[in-house]
């Protein structure tokens, strides 16, 4: 009798040949690669491969493209929606040691990096030289996972996302073969936009190992201010106000009551427990006295309680930490809950009406929620707590989670604006695009990976 050996045995025997002790079994290993900050049940991978380059990649994928071994991409693992959860066990690619910083242009204003720098790494780098990375989801995320899902965050009102900040990128495909799209020039009309493909994508596609940016110049003045509101309908009324007169304000999130209640305490914040605005202006001195001008006078028209100034650049970072720690704390707020969080993005003139409709929702369902959103694109998050030890608690919260993104859809919007589709959003995507879209996107997966080894179970439902 033939004994047939296991695929995942014969690609882990053969990559420790080239990773050595870099393609670890350790079971706390494989728990830390079992799934990112998401509410999805976690799944051990076999093993763990922490690759320093892109020959090891692409050796590596083309080992476990021969044998049909699954591979999950894993930066920093902060995703919120299930995509570095291993659903099919095998392979997963820890790309966190591939962190240099290949180049940079300041002339022309990008630079070349490896997949496992973050952003905070970066604008380190780039400081002395009077550029920064604008883009900024708030969490210590690597560049290569948000590539691959197209983060945003607080900055994009002005600066855009990850779509336009991506020049080009290398990438490794699922048989090993390595690819380069993009370049340096910043606008090109020769083929097909792979860049964009390949962007969003979600690892489902390729693996990202090297990646070109757009850079941004330091401003020469930053303002930071917050305002605070008696309703939710008009502070959302005051950002509606500030986009459609056009003042170009660098970052513009909003915070519901509750939200504000758990900021205050996890963030120790002096402010009162309301809905707020945190705003920050960029340019020139008078410019941005101009726009600062122009939003606070929007806001004293809604009722609001005038801007609270932070200048200085200590001011403004305790500020923006606060925001960013809202997720934190939002699941501090209620001992013994966990959340999920919606990522619906809507026309900014449904803003108002999709945001107090997500909160009637929430009162009605019964459920605790924050909500916090940079709301000067239309993208907002209703984190939805739970009791931990409750059965029915997290789906109570999923179902809560289908009529606010029903609803946005409902309002021309889509079910992700920054945090992907992953596992989290996949009954969404049909309902959004429609199935003859979704073929397409099936039939683009199946021509670049018809082995479907890269990240399955992600994007689709089958």
């Amino acid at each position: 009798m033939t004994i047939t050996a296991n695929p995942v045995d014969t690609v882990i025997a053969a990559a420790r040949a080239f990773l050595g002790d870099r393609l670890s079994t350790n079971a706390s290993v494989r728990e830390q690669h079992a799934k990112g900050e998401d509410a999805n049940p976690p799944v051990l991978p076999d093993a763990v491969a922490f690759v320093e380059s892109t020959e090891e990649v692409s050796r590596l994928l083309a080992l476990c493209n021969t044998h049909g071994v699954p591979v999950t991409p894993f930066g920093a693992g902060t995703s919120l929606e299930g995509h570095v959860v291993p659903l099919r066990r095998g392979i997963s690619l820890d790309l966190s040691r591939m962190t240099a910083i290949l180049e940079v242009n300041a002339e022309d204003m990008d630079c070349l990096v490896e997949p496992g720098v973050s952003r905070h790494q970066l604008n380190d780098h780039l400081r002395d030289q009077g550029l920064f990375f604008p883009v900024d989801p708030g969490s210590h995320c690597s560049l290569g996972g948000m590539v691959a899902t197209r983060a945003s965050g607080t900055n994009a009102v002005r600066y855009g996302t990850m779509r336009e900040a991506t020049l080009g990128l290398e990438v490794v495909l699922a048989d090993g073969r390595v690819i380069t799209t993009g370049g340096r020039t910043r606008k090109a009309a020769n083929g097909y936009d792979l860049t964009r493909l390949f962007v969003g994508s979600e690892g489902t596609l390729g693996v990202v190992t090297k990646i070109r940016l757009r850079l941004q110049g330091i401003p020469e003045a930053t303002s930071a201010a917050v305002c605070q509101f008696e309703s939710l309908q008009a502070a959302v009324e005051t950002v509606i106000m500030t986009m459609q007169a056009g003042i170009p304000v660098a970052r513009i999130e909003l915070a519901d009551a509750d939200q504000m209640r758990a900021s205050i305490a996890y963030s120790k914040l002096d402010f009162q427990p309301l809905p707020t605005l945190f705003l920050e202006f960029h340019g020139s001195p008078a410019g941005v006295q101009e726009q600062a001008a122009a939003v606070e006078a929007i806001a004293e028209d809604m009722g609001g309680k005038g801007f609270a100034w932070a200048h200085d650049a200590e001011a403004r970072s305790k500020l923006w930490k606060a925001r960013h720690d809202a997720w934190w704390a939002a699941n501090a707020l209620y001992p013994g809950c966990r959340g999920i969080t919606t990522d619906v993005c809507v026309p900014i003139s449904r803003l108002a009406e999709a945001i107090t409709g997500a909160k009637a929702l929430a009162d009605a369902a019964g459920q605790n929620t924050c909500i916090v959103g940079h709301v000067g694109d239309g993208n907002y998050h209703v984190v939805i707590l739970f009791p931990a030890d409750d059965p029915q608690g997290l789906e109570k919260a999923w179902a809560l989670d289908r009529q606010i993104v029903a609803q946005g859809l409902a309002l021309g919007g889509t079910c992700s604006g920054e945090h992907g589709i992953g596992l989290g959003k996949r009954e969404f995507l049909e309902q959004e695009h429609g199935a003859e879209v979704l073929a397409v996107m099936r039939s683009l997966k199946a021509t670049l990976d018809p082995k479907g080894i890269l990240n399955p179970g992600k994007l689709f439902l089958n």
